[in-house]
């Protein structure tokens, strides 16, 4: 006979605060995942959820010990919606995928790893991005960005009043992330937070690294759809050409260095 131990105290506590909201997103793999984070003090309790997109579910956390800042962002890849169909432009020629066949367990777990990573390098680029706390499996626990429990605006949905100023540090952030061999893949109003003047970029899952078979066309579809948005929302015209070379340049004199 297998006798069957009661779970301990924590373990209690971590399943209580992992199913209290009930969603989708949380199945029995993505608890163990979220037990790792409370075990290890990147997390204490889980708040409420804030965001849900078509393949993440979006929490808010309590700190653990090992985090400084109050609330911890927790973005939940979903096993079971999860598609990577329009993820293979962004898979395919990147080596961090390479030999892990179909799996859709295993790629998520990449793509969570590889975001976390991503985030890393920007956060060395000194580029204004959610700081990365931890990843395992399907959860990625990351800097919140707002104030009490209200994520900042974002791009798309706020009227600047220095719009050439919030346009230029954007572009600096590509210079920032190309210097360090990264292009975001994404940008866009739509990946893009206000807080105090400032633009944070998000959502780095789908960047590329610069000797990507697409990076420059990533890269060039990054710098229209800014570019594009600013034209539009504000009138300022911009030179596409001159910030993607610049972009490029960086990336050069950082692969020098």
């Amino acid at each position: 006979m297998v006798s069957k131990r009661k779970r301990p105290d924590r373990d209690r506590f971590t399943l209580k605060e992992v199913l209290k909201f009930g969603s989708s997103s949380i199945d029995e793999r993505t608890a163990a995942s979220l037990k790792k984070l409370f075990g290890i003090g990147i997390i204490s309790s889980i708040h409420f959820q804030i965001a849900s997109g078509k393949e993440a579910d979006i929490y808010l956390a309590q700190n653990g010990s090992r985090v400084k800042d109050e609330v911890v962002l927790l973005k939940i890849f979903r096993m079971e919606t999860s598609s990577f169909g329009k993820r293979e432009d962004y898979i395919r020629g990147d080596m961090r995928f390479s030999g892990k066949g179909t799996d859709v367990n295993k790629l998520i777990d990449i793509w969570c790893r590889k975001e976390y990573g991503n985030l890393k390098i920007a956060e060395e680029a000194g580029v204004m991005a959610p700081r990365p706390y931890y990843a395992n499996g399907n959860v990625l626990a990351m800097e919140f960005i707002g104030e009490n429990g209200i994520p900042s605006p974002r791009l798309k949905d706020m009227k600047s009043e220095h719009p050439e100023r919030i346009m230029e540090m954007i572009f600096e952030s590509m210079r920032k992330l190309g210097s360090y061999g990264l292009v975001h893949g994404d940008m866009s109003e739509y990946n893009v937070l206000v807080k105090n003047n400032a633009p944070y970029i998000i959502d780095f899952g789908q960047a590329v690294r610069i000797d990507h078979p697409r990076a420059k066309e990533f890269l060039e579809r990054d710098v229209h759809n800014i570019a594009t948005f600013f034209r539009k929302r504000y009138g300022i015209l911009n030179d596409e050409s001159s910030e993607i070379t610049k972009v490029l340049e960086a990336a050069d004199k950082g692969n020098a260095t």
